[in-house]
């Protein structure tokens, strides 16, 4: 029987362009796609900043010029072999030689260009591979089903082909004025520029979602929660009327990548047999970081970007409580100023117990999920989050808020007791992050054997990309049917 292929549509994809969880994920789970029924393949513009030993093993294969509105731009393309994954990169240095892989003043001309190249794409590599299913990764491929449901319909090689849209975050939608959706999209007159339309602004997420044959989020309670006000970012109303074609489906990690028993980052290996190596791990950690060296303090972690959704808010809020504490916080991330500078100057008065790296540290991020007692995460949102999944991969215990990806992955003490791989908070406020904190503290210090229960229910939990890449070939083969 021959194999199904899946295009894999994003704008980044580790380890070529990484500006956060959506490389991760591209990088990852096109590798996991593959068996003996799909072949999946990853296509990705070929931005400037790709790493120069990359770019010097790729092959031209052709160019090509793709219809844009008003213009016909080049194209070239490019392929290269990496993880036993082919990749396509789209070239044009007008669109993607640029200083930042996001952020530009024509962002919605640059992904417009990538969408509608990936179709025309499609044309050139048709003979050995023709999709059966293009998935398709935030706003900044969304466009992809649009164009292919009202620029190519009719034409044989396009109308067999599906389209998977998976929302990582839906706070960043593509929404610019309603003339782009003709004179840069070259949309105008279709049914299309009124279906994108939303607040009087072109809504390029808003497309996709209607396009597309079915709509992914990262998390289960990530799905049901976008269908809410409260998290559905203006578009709740939308996404219960395609509640139908909607899933969620959890993101993994790539376990070989994070393994405290391999990891060359931190001091001293270890596993789920050896965990009490694990605190050679703390005190390194304690060392490197200023910190008072007490492999009998609860030290905890906070890795992340600074900024209110991921909870920093809370944690300035409630540094000066902590103080009074027998704890130590050692937090990293850049983000918000006032955050960096609350955050930052709080631990410059107080050292021995706190310890702020204003920074994007990948290896010094691995020393603290290697060396932290417990990784905070008290976000008021979060579609899935990787970082309380690595931080178990290590035997750090997660303290979370109960939202999106969360939830669905940490079960926490107050509800599971000894069946617990963590902490969990419900209300987005100080008090519910207070309370949590001063759980853990007690059981640290009062129930060291069920804190060791619940390590051990960490370190044991799996997380791995094959469950999540067998979902989505359920998905696949759902619409192929």
């Amino acid at each position: 029987m021959a194999k199904k292929n899946i295009l894999f549509a994003a704008f980044e994809a580790s380890p070529f362009i990484k500006t956060g969880g959506l490389g991760d994920v591209s990088g990852a789970l096109p590798v996991h796609l593959k068996n003996d029924e799909f072949d999946a393949r990853v296509i990705l513009p070929l931005i400037s900043s790709i790493p120069e030993e990359y770019k010097s093993k790729m092959k031209f294969v052709t160019s090509y010029e793709v219809p844009l509105g008003w213009r016909n731009q080049y194209c070239g393309l490019f392929t290269l072999m990496k993880g036993g994954v082919k990749y396509y990169f789209l070239d044009n240095e007008y669109y993607f030689k640029r200083s930042q892989v996001y952020g530009e003043f024509d962002d919605a001309e640059r992904v417009a260009f990538f969408s509608k190249a990936v179709l025309e794409t499609v044309k050139y590599i048709a003979k050995n591979y023709r999709p059966d299913i293009i998935h398709c990764n935030d706003w900044h491929t969304a466009l992809v089903p649009v164009y292919l449901r009202e620029l190519y319909k009719g034409d044989p090689l396009f109308d067999p082909i599906k389209t998977v849209f998976t929302i990582h975050n839906l706070k960043f939608q593509g929404m610019y004025s309603k003339y782009v959706t003709g004179d840069v999209c070259g949309l105008g007159g279709t049914p299309a520029e009124e279906q994108m339309t939303h607040n009087d602004a072109v809504n390029f997420l808003k497309g996709a979602v209607i396009y597309s044959d079915a709509v992914t989020t990262v998390s289960p309670t990530y799905a049901e929660e976008i269908c809410t006000a409260a998290y559905g970012e203006n578009l709740e109303g939308l996404f219960q009327s395609i509640h139908e074609k909607l899933s969620g489906i959890i993101n993994g990690i790539d376990r070989r990548n994070y393994d405290p028993e391999t990891d060359k980052a931190i001091a001293v290996n270890y596993d789920a047999d050896s965990l009490e190596k694990k605190v050679e791990n703390k005190l390194a950690l304690q060392r490197e970081l200023g910190l008072e060296e007490d492999p009998d303090v609860l030290l905890f972690a906070m890795v992340s970007r600074l900024t209110t959704q991921k909870g920093a808010n809370l944690i300035a809020e409630l540094m000066p409580e902590f103080r009074e504490r027998n704890m130590q916080l050692a937090v990293l991330g850049t983000g918000d100023y006032l955050y960096e500078h609350a955050i930052a100057d709080f631990a410059y008065h107080n050292q021995s117990r706190f310890a702020a790296r204003i920074a994007f540290d990948e290896k010094l991020s691995r020393r603290y999920y290697a060396g932290a007692d417990v990784f905070l995460m008290p976000s008021e949102f979060e579609p899935c989050g990787l970082a309380q999944m690595i931080s178990m991969r290590y035997g750090t215990l997660p303290l979370v808020r109960e939202t999106g990806g969360l939830k669905d992955t940490v079960k926490g003490y107050w509800d599971y007791g000894n069946m617990a791989n963590g902490f969990s908070f419900k209300d987005f406020d100080a008090n519910g992050l207070r309370s949590a904190v001063d759980l853990a503290l007690g059981l640290w210090t009062g129930q060291k054997d069920t804190w060791k229960e619940l390590q051990q229910n960490a370190i044991s939990m799996h997380f791995g990309w094959e469950e999540s890449a067998e979902k989505y070939r359920e998905l696949y083969a759902g619409l192929l049917k």
